[in-house]
């Protein structure tokens, strides 16, 4: 099946994390990658590891599902008390985040400066190269 991809605002992210989760046992890897909104000017997001991840993830070949979580605008994120920064569950302190998500905790993470590395998403992945 590949590469399945939900999306998730602030607003709505209850919602879709309970649907991200009741499909988790259907897939081999299930992912969270905390982001920041597109701009609306590229339609691309502000965080720059997004398309390097995609492609990994891509290339992967096997059952990945991914929820992009849009923490909002940079002041938006940037607010100390934005709902991603106190959730227990999450602990996001820097977008990008990709989280890998296994048995309802974090099995994993790559935070921010270290997003954009192969090796690095490769190892979230449970690849051994």
């Amino acid at each position: 099946m590949g590469l399945k991809i939900m999306d998730a605002t602030v607003a709505n992210f209850n919602g879709g994390f309970d649907k991200f989760a009741k499909e988790a046992a259907n897939n081999k890897v299930n992912l969270i990658l905390f982001l920041g909104d597109n701009d609306p000017s590229t339609n691309l997001s502000w965080c720059p590891a997004e398309p390097v991840i995609l492609k990994k993830l891509e290339e992967f070949g096997e059952d990945v599902m991914l929820l992009r979580a849009y923490a909002g605008d940079r002041p938006t994120w940037n607010n100390p008390q934005h709902p991603w920064r106190v959730d227990s569950r999450f602990q996001v302190k820097d977008v990008p985040t990709l989280i890998r998500w296994e048995n309802d905790s974090v099995a994993a993470r790559l935070e921010d400066y270290e997003a954009h590395i192969v090796s690095k998403i490769s190892a979230v992945l449970g690849e051994s190269k």
